[in-house]
């Protein structure tokens, strides 16, 4: 009896110590199958982001085999350079504003089309096609609707005036249609987040508050705001990524113009880079517009985070 306990304990560790073994192994195996996802991620973000910033302490023109080092020369140019200060305030503008309006009418499409009724699936979709089509694409679409010469409004304004609108032609205006078109094309991301919120939240809270005398205000500020803090968090830090970098549609409806007057941080980088083959400078403000996303929408995701648990 003794000599057969003595043996179910030699075989315990054995065992524990095979079992460990093999569980080591099985996760080393799944720890393989993260190599190429690293390997994509090393080859097309770490490594650019890294020859980006070598790139912005030289005077490359983005052709020539040789780049000559010139330290800090372009950042101090950046911050010596006129015209930045419009360019950054345009980029919060197309992020903060782009951001606000798609989660307004997000929510309000959300809720409007949060009930199982006929034609509601129709709806959805119409609301959520255009994120389906290329930035560059839709930036087209509506250019055809603005042009000065045979655009779609201008034809109906000549109907009851001689002069069409040059409405490309104004500035401020044109930073505030980039915003409009931007939010029309993806303002169906945030619908689709608050309606996948909206459908996990219990009716017994607001069969309760309704109970308790709560009306329909007083529920969805009580009730539905709080319980939607997880999918705000989400939309609000996709929609300032998306619209703090937003290139395409300012590229194909004004070309960032007139003159540099609707410019974001990318789309001037673009023009410098390809157009006046500038690539040191270029550089510089895209690691500018790098540390711009990367603290707003952490300061934004830290913030929502808290409320999140507060609520």
């Amino acid at each position: 009896m003794q000599t057969a306990n003595a043996q179910d304990s030699q075989r315990r560790p054995e065992s524990r110590h095979v079992h460990r073994r093999r569980q080591w192994r099985s996760t080393a195996w799944l720890n393989l199958l993260y190599l190429p996802a690293m390997l994509l991620l090393i080859i097309f973000m770490f490594y650019p982001l890294i020859d980006g910033v070598r790139i912005s302490f030289t005077n490359w023109d983005g052709f020539s085999q040789h780049r000559n080092w010139i330290g800090f020369d372009n950042y101090r140019r950046m911050l010596s350079d006129p015209e930045i200060g419009r360019i950054i305030k345009n980029t919060f503008i197309y992020g903060v504003g782009s951001t606000v309006l798609q989660n307004v009418i997000g929510l309000a499409y959300a809720l409007l089309l949060n009930h199982k009724l006929r034609l509601m699936g129709i709806a959805r979709t119409i609301i959520y096609l255009p994120v389906i089509i290329s930035p560059l694409i839709m930036g087209y679409i509506w250019y055809f609707f603005l042009q000065y010469h045979d655009g779609a409004i201008n034809d109906i304004v000549l109907l009851f005036r001689d002069e069409p609108l040059n409405l490309l032609a104004v500035p401020n205006l044109n930073v505030w249609l980039i915003t409009f078109v931007n939010t029309y094309q993806f303002l169906g991301i945030s619908m689709v987040i608050f309606m996948a919120g909206l459908q996990v939240i219990p009716k017994d809270y607001y069969e309760a508050a309704g109970m308790d005398g709560a009306g329909a205000w007083t529920r969805f500020t009580r009730v539905t705001l709080p319980l939607l803090a997880p999918a705000t968090t989400v939309s609000v830090v996709l929609n300032l990524i998306g619209g703090l970098k937003l290139f395409d549609v300012i590229r194909s409806l004004t070309d960032s113009g007139p003159g540099h007057a609707t410019a974001s941080l990318s789309s001037i980088m673009y023009k410098l880079y390809f157009g006046r083959q500038d690539a040191g400078y270029a550089a510089a403000i895209g690691i500018l517009m790098i540390l711009i996303i990367s603290a707003v929408c952490l300061s934004a995701l830290s913030y929502l985070r808290r409320r999140e648990q507060v609520l």
